[in-house]
């Protein structure tokens, strides 16, 4: 169902985490859209390029050469944030994506146009629909960007993205409906409002089990094309393996049959 979904062009997709951790979706998109020869931007502000290179190749895809055939853009926010308050200089020459660090700007202009720059095809190239991916865009606001500010880097990303050049935009978030957090919950909220799909991963209420690790709620917005219909909402638990997800319905775990 989840591949099916990707298919679409111009399409916003939310993942948005619980109680767990929903990073093995990330990967997922990541494989896939490298897998179906299209250019990928991923801003990665969580982890390491190492670390996501070596979840990669257990999904037999190797970000290195991605990266060296120019099919992915690569920004690792870690690095970026230690070479900003060490004053170390871009290599390229140009400021920083996330130059808000140092200058204290209230907008995220240097990290969109990182983006559009990254994604706007040159005429040599011959990729498929451009791919914008975020893990994760909570990070952003503990950076200190403003909720109205990460609201707006979305929103020029989908107009560049989406809309122009008919691309896909994928985005993690973690969330927690008890939570303290409210710029963070007010930014979550505002994206499931505005997305075309949300994947949202949930820990189970009722604590670990080695057989299912979780659920996954599909929301596929059908309420935002202006329609009386409800949201097509379907619900699976899921297990992660070394190498792969098993996604099941509720009561048709290993540990219950």
């Amino acid at each position: 169902h989840i591949i099916l979904l990707l298919v679409f062009q111009g399409k916003f997709t939310l993942l948005r985490d619980t109680r767990t951790d929903g990073s093995f979706l990330v990967h997922h998109f990541l494989s896939f859209y490298l897998r179906a020869g299209c250019k990928v931007c991923f801003v990665a502000l969580l982890q390491s390029f190492s670390h996501y290179n070596i979840v990669a190749q257990k999904l037999g895809v190797s970000l290195t050469a991605a990266k060296e055939r120019g099919q992915l853009i690569f920004l690792e926010g870690l690095k970026s944030c230690l070479d900003l308050l060490f004053g170390e200089e871009e290599q390229s020459g140009q400021p920083s994506p996330l130059q808000f660090l140092s200058e204290g700007a209230s907008d995220l202009k240097a990290l969109f146009d990182f983006v559009r720059t990254s994604l706007t095809p040159a005429g040599s190239d011959s990729w498929k629909g451009p791919v914008l991916l975020v893990d994760d865009l909570s990070v952003l606001l503990s950076l200190g960007a403003v909720p109205v500010a990460v609201l707006d880097f979305i929103h020029y990303c989908r107009v560049v993205v989406c809309s122009q050049l008919k691309g896909n935009i994928v985005v993690l978030v973690h969330s927690n409906e008890d939570s303290e957090d409210e710029e963070n919950e007010l930014v979550v909220n505002s994206l499931c409002h505005h997305s075309d799909l949300i994947l949202w991963v949930e820990g189970l209420a009722t604590g670990f089990c080695k057989d299912v690790h979780g659920q996954i709620k599909i929301i596929k917005r059908v309420s935002l094309e202006l329609t009386a219909e409800k949201d097509l909402v379907q619900v699976y638990q899921y297990k992660i393996q070394d190498k792969n997800v098993t996604f099941f319905a509720r009561g048709l775990s290993a540990a219950v049959l």
